[in-house]
């Protein structure tokens, strides 16, 4: 098997090292390349290995670009053969080249999460139509596709035949496959586990999800952070004080000391190679692409490595209530049965009635009845009276007027007791909705809904609080549900009843309050806080084109246990990075230093240089496997 051409280069450079790197060590005890033979080997490395780097030196002179690193090894290996190191000269440029080689393979290997993405992306799908496969691009909206088992979901689209489970973890990040079924939807890059399916697509390619998550990760990855931007300023005016500093150890020991001229001729090249920056510049940009990658990988998108920083430095988060810490969808909480009415019969009747109704509240009855194990209740005659219930008579318990509804509209047909009025109230100040059910003259139960808290919130709620979080409930609900549901999961400040436009005043608030502040919703009511904030946070943004592309995080699925995971990954990282930078530093200020003192030895000035960027970029992409056993608890 061929190897790719840039393996076979890598390959070629680690051998050049080998062979010079041992010639090196052959002059250092003394045996030489005999003359004239010995300028013309290390010439050929130098011009072989570096004629890059050289190159790029010389245009940076002619251009008086004097903030190029390349330059400074240009002078490095010129004033090196000059005083005749041929070997030193050698080892400097193919070193450097190494160091650079190092710095591509740590950023291709910290983007390997991205380039994954795009490696399993679909190209072609089967039309059913043309009974043919059609390149992805070509396929309009409404297309009917097929899709074996096995095969990559190519487009976005609804099952309209078929059932399967689809490995939805390039979207969501989720582990477990899902089971779906007619009129579910689909994600394009997603896998058809295990049945033939033919769905209808409804978005083109160019505006799948899957493409979304594509384009702006790699936005993400080319999005520089503060920090980053920062060293990239500070390399433009430190190469030129190099060179200057340089030019200082050679110019005043010889000119005005008149000490020997190559002794500190060498000192001025050792600083010049010891100052290149390599390990400075890349301690940010592969911390900062490992940890998007890690992120990417676990279902979250990450736009920016400036928001890998903001994440690290957030003092309060605000928190939406609806489909952010709850599902968003009612379930039965409570039920009261009342006067002799069964708990089967109160659920069967109420659910036959509600079986006509498509209110969120109708079909949450309808499936908690089913879940008991009681099948609804026939029913004929159905009545809705908007704003207030619902009539219909079963068919089952002797021909009964079912009335469910609020308690005024139950209070218009008869009389209600204390006892009835009482849960009622119990359920209201649980922030609960009551459901009252009368068979025509009593009340023959009450039935209680809530939004359903999700599972791994209370968890993921605790761990942010351990982080020393301030968490702020902005919920769009009423304060007595809003309260009810933080009391569930330990959150103290609530703020209900806000509309849009409230919300982002609370976020601006805080922002005053707090410096730093997070806001995690929906992405859709949301948008104005979540724009308004430091990090916005869409929740469960998979399928959502506004969350997508309003929020600077966007969590494909609905695990809250993300967000304290992605601050503990923002902290490992800025942590590492700040590790990296002084390391870098330390290590050239010492040699600095040396070289000043006329101490310095260009061998293990080089070798020094490169060390630090290998464990610079060993321990940056050591962050893809950053783990958290709260996120890993939140996913089984």
């Amino acid at each position: 098997m061929t190897l790719p051409i840039k393996d076979q280069k890598f390959l070629v450079l680690l051998l050049s090292i080998s062979i010079v790197v041992v010639l090196e060590i052959l002059s250092i005890i003394g045996i030489h390349i005999p003359m004239p033979y010995g300028p013309f080997v290390f010439a050929f490395f130098i011009i072989g290995i570096g004629h890059e780097v050289l190159m790029d030196g010389i245009k940076a002179i002619f251009k008086l670009n004097f903030s190029s690193i390349n330059l400074l090894m240009t002078i490095a290996v010129v004033a090196a053969f000059y005083l005749g190191e041929y070997p030193e000269a050698a080892v400097v440029i193919v070193l450097y080249v190494l160091g650079e080689r190092l710095e591509d393979i740590g950023l291709e290997n910290s983007k390997s999460a991205l380039d994954r993405l795009v490696s399993i992306a679909p190209k072609m799908a089967f039309v059913k139509e043309e009974n043919k496969n059609i390149q992805i691009n070509k396929i309009p909206v409404g297309t009917i596709v097929q899709v074996k088992p096995g095969e990559m979901i190519p487009l976005d689209g609804k099952i309209i035949s078929g059932e399967t489970t689809v490995d939805e973890a390039a979207i969501t990040g989720e582990p477990i496959p899902k089971d779906k079924h007619p009129g579910d939807y689909l994600f394009a890059g997603t896998l058809n586990k295990n049945s033939f399916i033919e769905m209808k697509t409804t978005k083109i390619s160019n505006d799948t999800t899957f493409s979304k998550i594509i384009r702006l990760t790699f936005e993400a990855a080319a999005s520089k952070s503060d920090t980053q931007k920062f060293i990239q300023r500070f390399s433009k005016f430190y190469t030129p004080t190099i060179i200057a500093m340089a030019v200082l150890v050679f110019a005043i020991p010889v000119f005005i000391l008149h000490l020997n001229f190559d002794i500190w001729l060498n000192q001025a090249i050792t600083l010049l190679v010891i100052a290149c920056p390599c390990a400075l510049v890349i301690s940010t940009p592969v911390a900062i692409y490992a940890a998007i990658g890690n992120a990417s990988a676990k279902g979250a998108l990450i736009k920016g490595g400036k928001y890998v920083e903001s994440m690290a430095r957030v003092k309060a988060i605000a928190l939406d209530k609806t489909r952010t810490i709850t599902y968003g969808n009612p379930v039965v909480s409570d039920v009261f049965p009342l006067n002799g009415t069964t708990r089967e019969e109160l659920l069967a009747c109420t659910a036959g009635t509600e079986l006509f109704s498509e209110h969120p509240l109708a079909q949450a009855i309808v499936t908690a009845s089913r879940k008991e194990g009681f099948e609804p209740h026939k029913a004929e005659a159905f009545k809705s009276i908007m704003g207030k219930g619902a009539i219909a008579k079963c068919l089952v318990c002797k021909d009964k007027t079912v009335y469910v509804g609020k308690l005024d509209f139950i209070k218009e047909y008869h009389e209600v007791n204390d006892k009835a009025e009482k849960i009622v109230e119990q359920l209201a100040a649980e922030g609960k909705t009551s459901i009252v059910i009368s068979f025509g003259k009593e009340v023959a139960g009450i039935i209680g809904l809530t939004d359903e808290i999700k599972p791994d919130s209370i968890t993921a709620i605790k761990e942010l609080q351990k982080l020393n979080i301030k968490l702020i409930m902005l919920t769009g609900d009423g304060k007595k549900a809003a309260q009810y549901v933080a009391r569930q999961v330990g959150i103290e400040n609530v703020f209900g009843g806000l509309l849009p436009e409230d919300k982002s005043e609370k976020v601006k608030e805080l922002l005053q309050e707090y410096g730093r502040v997070a806001m995690v919703g929906d992405g859709i009511n949301d948008a104005p806080a979540l724009a308004l904030s430091t990090v916005g946070i869409a929740m469960g943004a998979a399928g959502s084109d506004t969350a997508i592309e309003t929020a600077n995080i966007a969590l494909m699925n609905d695990k809250l246990s993300l967000i304290p995971f992605l601050i503990r990954l923002s902290k490992k990282t800025l942590a590492r990075i700040k590790f990296n930078t002084i390391g870098a530093i330390g290590v050239k200020i010492v040699f600095i230093t040396l070289a000043f003192m006329g101490y310095s030895n260009l061998v293990f000035a080089i070798a020094a240089d490169v060390g630090v960027t290998l464990i610079v970029i060993l321990l940056s992409l050591n962050l893809m496997k950053y783990e958290n056993d709260v996120y890993n608890a939140g996913i089984d």
